[in-house]
């Protein structure tokens, strides 16, 4: 088909288990959504009518469209990032390039390859869009459109993902290079469509650039432009856009794999290996063997330390500090030098947030009026919250590579042979993340101060805001590090730890939505969320407990959807307090329930130590 590497996937993928699961379970989860949706309408309101029944389904495929997009385009561009990542830090990307393989093969394979799940998901979501017409409300032509954009989207993304990581030596700069490029991307285009006039230039642009704009044109279809297909189409505007990008990024990415890989890391280590091997082939004095070691010793990453911008090489060795974990992360480049583009990226990001933040701090002052779900959130929400997001996004990403990072590298073994502690172990990396991300700390913190400033938020929620997003950082900081340690597959790890940030937030929108949408009595829909509350409970213990089993773990992650549930409904009932507490208290156990089994099941998880029947 497209080359051994997506054929082997394709027949493949087929033979296990888990393709099967995954699907069912997709659709069990949208098919719970709808009953929970149903549910709290017949229990809240009367249905009396055609009508009512029209409305139901209008509104219940407003939630799920973006929901569906959202949670595909994350599949498909960390999936195909994780897929050509993994690679690179096992070096069987080298093998690949030794191959009969084309650049073609070669990359369309790994990108199809990796495509083939969120693809699947696509289409398995058809008959349960198409049930939603049974309620009335939604046409053909609108599921439609749906589909289409999906699909187009799922690919552009994924895309994006498999050449930057084509691209990028480390995993952690792909997960993040691509992470705010979709973010920066989406944001930039929604806020051109919010600047410009109506019906102008700008409009008709974001139209083709965002599907955010084209799968709002069509769940909401305007007046003469239901049974229509054009190009002026939103819908087809964006699908035609997202085949052109499609194309373009695979085009250089088959154009530079040869180039971009092997990497100047990968080719210095090897010419470091030659040194060696004409040491042992010549016979060299040894002031020559000296300078020959001080050589590959100067160009190590742990010979190198900051000075300003620039790096200088060190002519003698650094003291080593008492925790060797921490000292390797905060004194060295041990996620390479590029990590600054993230930096920059995430910068430009925080300014954009200002900007927004600035126009929703003017709008309430003006007293322009808010409708819709902005009437429900505070008028900053819209600007920091996926700021907020994101930040969270990329401290656990780095996490969870620390830990990946030394295993792929076979780093982890020597740990068998030294005398570092497991608390030096998971506290040097916590604390080394911590400190490479804080940029990703530190500036939400100052924009939080200048909302208050601005009279944004009072004091009081201030305080709730920062002992919030404190101990959420300290949590997903904490997951990536569990993840790491307790899957011996990268890809899986990384999987599991960034989803479950993602699906959490994905989460606690679907609720919101809903609650919003279908009934304004907040204090009664435990038993219509009862369900989807047990899933998500099963699926965080699956995730996080069921490789290394405690009951610590167990009643975090049964609790831990039932206190989001509780926090989201004493927000809008505007008990922050008790809101603020929820969130503290179960994140911080979740947090605690994690690092315990770390530090105390460490030696057991790294073969130190062994059990009567090992």
């Amino acid at each position: 088909m497209i080359g051994p590497v997506f054929n082997r996937e394709a027949l493949a993928l087929p033979r296990r288990p888990r393709h099967y699961i995954y699907r069912a379970v997709y659709v069990t989860a949208l098919l719970i959504l709808m009953s929970t949706s149903w549910m709290i309408l017949a229990g809240t309101q009367v249905v009396q009518n055609l009508g009512d029944l029209a409305r139901f389904g209008s509104t219940f495929f407003q939630i799920l469209a973006p929901l569906q997009l959202a949670l595909l385009i994350f599949l498909a561009a960390f999936g195909a990032a994780s897929a050509v990542s993994q690679e690179k830090d096992k070096r069987t990307i080298i093998l690949l390039l030794l191959t009969r393989l084309t650049n073609q093969e070669l990359v369309l394979g790994k990108l199809l390859s990796a495509l083939l799940s969120p693809l699947l998901l696509v289409f398995a979501s058809i008959p349960v869009l198409m049930s939603i017409q049974l309620f009335g409300g939604v046409s053909g032509n609108q599921v439609a459109r749906v589909v289409i954009i999906t699909y187009a989207a799922t690919m552009v993304a994924g895309s994006l993902g498999s050449t930057y990581a084509l691209w990028r030596e480390k995993t952690f700069q792909t997960l993040s290079i691509t992470t705010l490029t979709i973010v920066l991307w989406l944001a930039l285009w929604e806020g051109i469509y919010a600047l410009g006039p109506l019906n102008s230039f700008l409009h008709s642009l974001a139209d083709w650039a965002s599907p955010i704009r084209g799968i709002a044109a069509a769940i909401i279809p305007t007046i003469g432009r239901q049974g229509a297909w054009s190009f002026s189409d939103p819908a087809i505007c964006f699908s035609l856009f997202a085949v052109g990008m499609t194309f373009l990024l695979n085009a250089i990415a088959i154009a530079k794999v040869r180039v971009w890989n092997p990497s100047r890391e990968v080719r210095r280590q090897q010419q470091q290996e030659d040194d060696v091997a004409s040491i042992l082939d010549k016979q060299l004095s040894d002031e020559e063997v000296s300078q020959i070691a001080e050589q590959a010793r100067a160009s190590h990453v742990d010979a190198m330390r900051r000075a300003g911008t620039h790096a200088e090489v060190n002519s003698e060795s650094r003291r080593v500090w008492d925790n060797p974990v921490l000292w390797r992360e905060i004194c060295t480049w041990a996620y390479g030098r590029k990590i600054v583009i993230v930096r920059v990226a995430y910068g430009l990001m925080v300014l954009l947030a200002l900007l927004g933040l600035n126009q929703s701090l003017s709008d309430m002052t003006n007293g322009v009026p808010r409708a819709g779900l902005s009437s429900i959130f505070p008028a900053a929400a819209t600007s920091l919250a996926p700021l907020f997001l994101v930040s969270l996004i990329i401290i656990n990403a780095l996490a969870v590579n620390s830990i990946t990072n030394e295993r792929d590298g076979q780093a982890l073994d020597l740990l068998l042979v030294t005398d570092i502690s497991p608390a030096e172990f998971v506290f040097g990396k916590l604390w080394g993340v911590l400190y490479v991300t804080k940029e990703m700390i530190i500036l939400p913190l100052f924009i939080s101060i200048y909302l208050l400033v601005r009279g944004g938020i009072d004091f009081e929620g201030f305080l709730f805001l920062l002992t919030g997003l404190t101990v959420l950082i300290f949590f997903v900081t904490m997951l990536g590090v569990h993840c790491g340690l307790n899957y011996a597959s990268s890809k899986s790890a990384i999987s599991v730890s960034m989803g479950s940030v993602f699906f959490l937030f994905l989460g606690v929108i679907t609720c919101i939505m809903v609650m919003i949408s279908f009934s304004g009595s907040f204090e009664q829909q435990l038993a219509p969320f009862l369900a989807f509350i047990l899933g998500g409970s099963v699926g965080l213990y699956v995730a996080l407990g069921f490789r290394n089993p405690s009951s610590a773990i167990f009643w975090s992650t049964l609790l831990l959807p039932f206190a989001t549930f509780h926090a989201i409904t004493s927000f809008f009932i505007e008990h922050h307090l008790t809101s603020a507490m929820v969130i503290s208290v179960i994140y911080g156990f979740t947090t605690l329930a994690m690092m315990m089994p770390a530090i105390g099941g460490f030696d057991v998880a790294m073969g130190r130590t062994q059990s009567a029947d090992d």
